[in-house]
């Protein structure tokens, strides 16, 4: 497991006052690079769906599969790379991802046709899965432990970037270009963060290997258990809806596709700056912010069929969508931080996996339902599986979630003061850090 005890010597103190190093922030941020040319690469069909599916001859729901096919590769990849890398170094593991994300985004710039896009897009899946669970589970290995929240958020940043930046100029390069030429531009952009990781990331040892029983471990517990259901639901919400969010916004609303791509670049922006506005606050009142993130997305998506003959409603409900989903990453990723305290990697192995099933199954069913109901009734959808998440999310409780993770979060320090062996690692258990124990602050 990627614990403190775990840290490479250039990194691991007792003096958990000092300040993190610039080469440290310098690492961090080529790995905040590399998530932002994931991300941009993971959801680049979203903007170009119309174009590629009329250029390959495939219908929109089928072109959709684009998104499907790595969410169900990344779903697999994201344990099974963990259990295979076994005690490899990270650093090398995270070189191999993104090679890997070069080699996808190469393959689908010159894809003659449906399938071997598909080969292209199987390819990042299964970079995919890997990278986001390193990504999450060694973000407070580059840094100094007083600084592990802030180089999560970093990382996250890029996430963040890649919607408001990455995906709209993507749609951008091919309105004067083609969607060849934006795989292309990604695919320079994934160079340039390999070569980052390269020089800046330090060496990772992992001193214990994650095993399938940690993670079988882990699900057999109540809340994690539920709080992976609540992630489901939501991330497939608004997958199922976002991924056709294009051809609604072309055809339903009936705009031009200039002012959809204006339309997703104040998506991300607002997104953007809802992740920062929110996370001053998350720590304190976490239940309230996911609770409020998740009833917009849900009115977001319920109204747009509503409002789609109105362009300045349409404008507004998307807009408020980038509010709420702005928010959402950064909310569930410290909920499962504080569901999974004495195991850290294990949970971000599955929050990453079940965020791919999201995407895949979201994608997969709003595809079937654009194709043989319409884009409207997949909105619904979409709607209907926000309430589902937001009921996961009231059921556990006027500080419900505060009480069990709190349990958890002692049990794991007691572990600490005491040496005993982890349930999830057969290992003692390392002091707890910023990342992973934040007991004062699950009170929500």
């Amino acid at each position: 497991m990627l614990m403190e005890d775990n840290l490479p010597s250039s990194h691991a103190s007792t003096d958990d006052g000092a300040s993190s190093s610039v080469r440290s922030w310098l690492a961090v941020g080529a790995v905040a690079v590399g998530a932002f040319a994931f991300v941009t690469t993971e959801f680049l069909p979203v903007g170009l769906l119309p174009r590629v599916a009329a250029d390959l001859g495939v219908l929109p729901g089928t072109a959709g599969l684009m998104v499907t096919v790595p969410g169900v590769i990344a779903a697999i990849s994201a344990p099974g790379l963990m259990l295979v890398a076994g005690r490899m170094d990270r650093r090398r593991v995270f070189l191999l991802l993104t090679a890997l994300l070069l080699a996808s985004n190469l393959i689908s710039a010159m894809a003659p046709d449906f399938l071997v896009m598909l080969v292209g897009r199987a390819l990042l899946g299964a970079a995919l899965g890997g990278f986001w669970t390193l990504a999450t589970a060694a973000s407070g290995r580059l840094v100094r432990p007083k600084d592990a929240a802030r180089a999560m958020a970093t990382i996250l940043t890029g996430v963040t970037c890649a919607t408001v930046i990455g995906v709209p100029l993507g749609t951008f390069i091919a309105s004067f270009a083609s969607w060849r030429a934006s795989f292309m531009a990604t695919g320079v952009l994934v160079a340039v963060a390999l070569v980052a990781q390269f020089f800046f990331v330090p060496s990772l040892p992992s001193n214990a290997a994650l095993r399938l029983h940690d993670l079988v471990t882990l699900l057999r517990r109540p809340h994690p258990r539920k709080s992976m259901l609540m992630v489901a639901l939501v991330f497939g919400a608004h997958f199922s809806s976002y991924t056709y969010i294009t051809p609604f916004l072309l055809r339903n609303a009936s705009l031009s596709m200039p002012t959809i791509t204006w339309l997703l670049l104040g998506f991300g922006i607002i997104g953007f700056v809802s992740n920062f506005a929110v996370s001053s606050t998350v720590t304190r009142n976490l239940k309230i912010s996911l609770g409020v993130m998740v009833s917009l997305l849900m009115v977001a998506l319920v109204s747009l069929p509503l409002l789609q003959h109105s362009s300045i409603g349409v404008t507004a409900l998307v807009l408020a969508w980038g509010v709420s989903f702005g928010a959402l990453p950064l909310c569930f990723s410290i909920w499962i931080q504080r569901a999974t305290p004495d195991s850290p990697e294990a949970g971000s192995a599955l929050f990453v996996s079940i965020i791919q099933v999201a995407i895949a199954l979201g994608s997969l069913v709003g595809g079937m339902v654009v194709d043989h109901v319409g884009i409207s009734a997949d909105l619904l959808l979409g709607s209907s599986l926000a309430l589902l998440g937001l009921a996961v999310l009231l059921s556990f409780g006027r500080g419900g979630q505060g009480a069990t993770v709190a349990g958890g979060a002692a049990e794991a320090v007691s572990h600490v003061n005491s040496k005993p062996e982890s349930k999830l690692t057969g290992k003692p258990v390392s002091e707890p850090t910023a990342t992973t124990v934040a007991c004062p602050a699950c009170t929500d």
